[in-house]
């Protein structure tokens, strides 16, 4: 009992890394909602991994070091978070129809990086694209979309 009571204020003295990437910042609230769309059928594997990194890489011309970072901070804050507000919040108020349209097409290709979609993950989906005000007819037309790309 008195070591924990030692670690604890003896880590109370060290600074945490700061982050890379701010609450506020668009790419952190889409990485997070990523992260956890690849959680939500509780099975992650390389696969949907590879996906993360190489959509964030791609959509946000990130170096390898800083699409880590990305994927780890967005972790943290998807860890941390109790619902998907906070996250689509940020999406809503820094990007327009268009790019919003883009973040829910980018849930979907997650959503088929392992080639099935699990009813946790249609849902999530949904819900966020209500959330970010995309409509039904884009939600759905995107997921025929991303799945026809996918059996090609």
């Amino acid at each position: 009992m008195l070591d924990s009571l030692r670690q604890l204020f003896a880590g109370l003295g060290q600074a945490k890394p700061q982050p890379h990437f701010e609450d506020s910042d668009h790419r952190l609230a889409i990485a997070a909602l990523l992260v956890h769309a690849v959680a939500i059928d509780g099975v992650i594997d390389d696969v949907e991994r590879a996906k993360i990194r190489q959509l964030l890489a791609g959509e946000f011309s990130l170096s390898e070091e800083e699409t880590r970072e990305l994927v780890a901070e967005a972790r943290a804050k998807d860890n941390e978070a109790v619902d998907l507000y906070n996250f689509t919040s940020v999406l809503k108020r820094a990007l327009d129809a268009k790019a919003r349209v883009r973040c829910v097409e980018m849930l979907w290709e997650i959503v088929y990086a392992d080639g099935e979609v699990h009813e946790f993950e249609d849902n999530l989906v949904w819900r966020v694209a209500e959330l970010l005000a995309v409509s039904r007819e884009d939600r759905l037309r995107l997921k025929r979309q991303v799945a026809r790309a996918r059996d090609e």
